[in-house]
């Protein structure tokens, strides 16, 4: 229990709840739209919470070592809101609670860690908000162990429905917890038996707790509508020293006589005359979005104790002889990359022929070695990935100061634990698998998007390159799906330097996420040269045309060898041929049309040559333009007999690009 908590009795404790319950059925009824059920049945499990558990204050909303609280059950938007205005967070205003779901307002359907600073993390896909939290609670044990408990030494509170509980990524984000030992994490179950559909008994028969104790959890229940034993439950959980599930045994809708404990009241209006009718049991007699001023005070008194406690850590802050370390490494900062500038400069002098996974590996060697706050991992795949480093040492009970995770057969949990250690601070994480498994945590990386989240997601085997293992390991279409996702920057290197490259961008890139798209097969080197980053342009043009250029080569990653040697072979014919590498979309995009144009001129025949679907690629050669892939699935054979069945040769590219220009 918080030392800088505030034991109210259980009559102040009722009217506080009951103010989140009239703020979110009036809110949900002005927008018309939203979930009133869940904040009306959890108010009495928030209200203790906040007023005796969690360490938090509003005028500081990203001290670093509050508690973090994660609304898993995001629908529930208006309980986090309702929290944070009636604790004195400068946002949401009662306005803003008044436009609930309303264009612009901060106040979205599901809460935006990009709106509102109370908010930790974006949730509404079930089940993400609670395994995202994993991923904080491991942020918090590896920097205590760095730092100390003098700086680092909070918990991790989680609010999570029904559904929360019943999605797949629940099961790998609990075993993740279990085996890291991670007790300060807490999760708070409403358990209230509704889904949409109705009641929970049409689809699950399991035993949630049994679940999680066999998963190596602490377990407890209480009466969600009980003060004292709500208080009694989360006690225990927070001096158990695994990871804790509490059972707080709820009705949906609490205080709406005539729709409580139904589904009626999960997501829809309760409508003016049940609020009425709810108005008179809660004997709540305000207008709508009006708090009454002691009620309010009441909050408000919760919020400002909070800075007491804020205020003896920044004195401890203040006096460790590490503070302007943490400082910088909670602000997101890098260190110098102490031997960076020589490692691209070997690479130029030796030009290896190497995957670039094993590229990658090369300059996580480097980068790691120089940056602490790098921590990596892989879903069971670390051998074939190449993401662990001799600074890496593994992430465990016996030394959270490791920085290297086995997440097991996890992706969609290692992705979305990669979310919650970026959104948590003081971390950059980067996990690998196999590009064919984005799929698997497809969700995740869209919200690393959405979050604006410093995810780099290393995903190898990104081609029929891969070979043998056949069309269900293959990617074909992934590299196009990644590069739909808005702000995920999606970088398919040609080879070492480009390799390289891409990882000092995805670094230093503190507003979003990246994706490297890494070969299994040796390529070999294309660049002699290491004075600039080429690739922060997106593209470049890597062979420039000997004769009058007719012809504009664009690829990625392990096809831009290609595209040089069909160049060559074009140039002996007497077609002049540029060849383009393009190792990320996103960062192309974003330069002025004058640079485009100059490296993809209008009136020139552009091709463009990758071991994908060619979905996309018109946007960069036109209508006119010569696409150049696979759109089918792939096979099962040596990757040189893939490329050449698949017509990824100079000899089977050459003639179709002569029979394009009619020659």
């Amino acid at each position: 229990m918080s030392p800088s908590a505030a034991n109210l009795a259980p009559s102040r404790l009722a009217p506080m709840a009951n103010a989140i319950r009239a703020l979110s059925m009036d809110a949900v009824q002005a927008a018309n739209s939203g979930h009133p059920g869940m904040p009306m049945g959890m108010a009495d499990v928030a209200t203790v919470l906040f007023s005796q558990f969690l360490s938090f204050d509003p005028a500081a909303p990203k001290w670093p070592d509050r508690d973090r609280f994660i609304l898993s059950a995001g629908h529930g938007s208006m309980l986090l809101y309702s929290l944070l205005y009636l604790t004195g967070y400068d946002a949401p205003t009662i306005d803003d609670i008044r436009n609930f779901r309303q264009l612009h307002s901060v106040c979205a359907g599901h809460p935006e860690n990009t709106e509102l600073a109370g908010v930790e993390c974006t949730t509404g896909p079930l089940g993400q908000g609670l395994a995202m939290a994993v991923g904080m609670a491991i942020a918090e044990r590896h920097l205590n162990a760095e730092f100390g408990g003098d700086l680092v030494n909070h918990k991790t509170w989680v609010i999570a429905g029904d559904g929360c509980l019943m999605e797949g990524i629940n099961h790998e984000a609990i075993g993740l917890a279990a085996n890291y030992k991670l007790g300060g994490m807490n999760v708070l179950w409403d358990s209230n038996h509704i889904t949409i559909d109705g009641d929970t008994s049409l689809s699950t028969c399991e035993d949630i707790l049994a679940r999680y104790r066999a998963t190596g959890w602490h377990t407890a229940e209480c009466d969600g509508h009980d003060f004292a034993d709500i208080a009694r439950a989360l006690a225990e959980a927070e001096a158990d020293p695994r990871p804790s599930l509490v059972a707080c045994h709820t009705v949906i809708g609490k205080g709406a006589p005539n729709k409580q404990g139904t589904h009626n009241v999960h997501g829809s209006p309760l409508g003016a005359d049940e609020i009425a009718a709810a108005r008179g049991v809660l004997g709540w007699s305000a207008e709508p979005f009006v708090i009454p001023a002691d009620i309010l005070a009441d909050w408000r008194s919760l919020g400002a104790k909070g800075a007491a406690r804020r205020a003896d850590w920044e004195a401890r802050l203040a006096s460790n002889a590490r503070s302007g370390e943490f400082s910088a490494r909670m602000a997101g900062e890098l260190p110098s990359l102490n031997g960076w500038h020589e490692y691209r400069g070997k690479l130029a002098a030796d030009m290896p022929k190497l995957a670039t996974r094993k590229s990658s590996e090369d300059a996580l060697t480097v980068l790691t070695a120089t940056v602490s706050a790098m921590i990596g991992g892989s879903a069971d795949l670390t051998g074939s990935n190449n993401t662990k480093t001799a600074s890496t040492t593994p992430f465990s009970p016996a030394d959270y100061a490791g920085r290297y995770l086995y997440y097991g057969i996890r992706e969609f949990g290692m992705a979305a634990a990669m979310n919650g250690m970026a959104l948590h601070g003081g971390i950059v994480p980067y996990g690998g698998t196999f590009l064919v498994f984005s799929d698997y945590c497809r969700n995740a990386i869209r919200l690393s998007a959405i979050q604006h989240a410093r995810a780099i997601y290393v995903l190898t085997h990104d081609s029929i390159g891969l070979g043998e293992d056949g069309p269900t390991h293959q990617p074909i279409e992934h590299v196009a799906s990644l590069r739909a996702i808005p702000g995920l920057w999606v970088m398919r290197p040609a080879d070492a330097m480009e390799t390289a490259e891409c990882w000092e961008l995805a670094l230093k890139r503190q507003n979003g996420p990246s994706a490297l798209a890494l070969t299994r097969q040796n390529l070999p080197a294309l660049r002699n040269d290491a004075d600039e980053n080429r690739c922060a342009k997106g593209a470049y043009r890597l062979v420039a045309a000997k004769a009058s250029r007719k012809v504009v080569l664009l690829a990625t990653g392990s096809e831009v060898q290609i595209a040089v040697e069909a160049a060559a072979a074009l140039e002996q014919a007497g077609v002049g041929a540029d060849v383009v590498s393009m190792p990320c979309w996103e960062l192309f995009e974003a330069q002025d049309e004058a640079y485009q144009d100059s490296l993809i001129p209008a009136g020139i025949l552009a091709v463009s040559i990758e071991a994908g679907t060619t979905f996309g690629w018109h946007k960069w050669i036109g209508r006119d333009g010569l696409a150049i892939g696979i759109d089918r699935f792939g096979a099962s054979a040596p990757a040189e007999k893939l490329f050449s069945y698949f017509g990824l040769t100079t000899e089977a590219i050459v003639p179709q690009i002569k029979a394009k220009l009619g020659l």
